[in-house]
């Protein structure tokens, strides 16, 4: 996954970012709430690690803010010295999705974060095809059929269609795009991935007259939109 991390203590934040790069997880740390807010302004994340104590502004108006004007179902895992009952159920009620009390363990937050990451329901950890209309994706066998045809991709290209799907509605950004597919930073000039998405959307035909949106976002990436439903802030 990609994880925004917002944590003021520099050995915290190293810690934790070690913990979840071991793990396979793509990290971006951030020290303080403008910092955070900016990134998650111009790029998308899977989850977000939140502190409560910050300077300026606090954990839980960055919550406030996140909910506000980034996409509600983005999981937030908030870690956090503050342990009292009050405060844990505060936060939940603000929006986070768990509460972790520091000092933590390396098990403990890799074993939330997986939790968190099993309520995205991502169509990559499926063992049975996947139906969108007419459109179905057998992670298995690494196939897309439209209409019961199968359609010729290449790895990449099968990648990019499994994400898109598994985040229909969802804005997601090059940067992110480029990061879990490709395996390269979001600082690379690129016109990479809006190749990929032009040959997609023809082979898939996710144009309107049959249902679909491919929609490309100026300056920030692109959103799968299924036509007959409202798509995700």
């Amino acid at each position: 996954m990609r994880i925004a991390i917002l944590e003021d203590n520099q050995d915290q934040r190293r810690l934790i970012q070690l913990w979840l790069e071991e793990a396979g997880h793509h990290c971006h740390p951030h020290a303080d709430a403008a910092a955070f807010q900016r990134s998650l302004k111009r790029s998308s994340f899977d989850l977000l690690v939140i502190d409560w104590e910050l300077p300026v502004s606090s954990g839980i108006e960055v919550l406030a803010w996140v909910r506000g004007h980034i996409d509600w179902h983005i999981p937030v895992l908030f870690m956090t010295a503050r342990d009292s009952e009050a405060d844990i159920v505060h936060a939940l009620e603000q929006g986070a999705d768990d509460y972790i009390i520091k000092p933590a363990s390396q098990a403990v937050t890799l074993a939330r974060i997986n939790a968190l990451a099993r309520r995205l329901g991502s169509p990559q950890r499926s063992h049975e095809p996947l139906a969108f209309g007419d459109i179905s994706i057998d992670i298995e066998k690494g196939e897309i059929q439209v209409g019961g045809c199968r359609c010729e991709l290449t790895e990449r290209e099968f990648q990019l269609a499994v994400m898109l799907f598994n985040n229909v509605g969802r804005l997601i950004s090059r940067d992110h795009l480029l990061e879990n597919i490709w395996g390269i930073t979001a600082n690379i000039a690129t016109r990479t991935v809006d190749t990929h998405v032009s040959r997609l959307r023809q082979k898939l035909q996710l144009t309107p007259e049959h249902g679909w949106q491919l929609k490309a976002i100026y300056q920030h990436g692109y959103r799968l939109e299924h036509l007959n439903e409202p798509p995700i802030a």
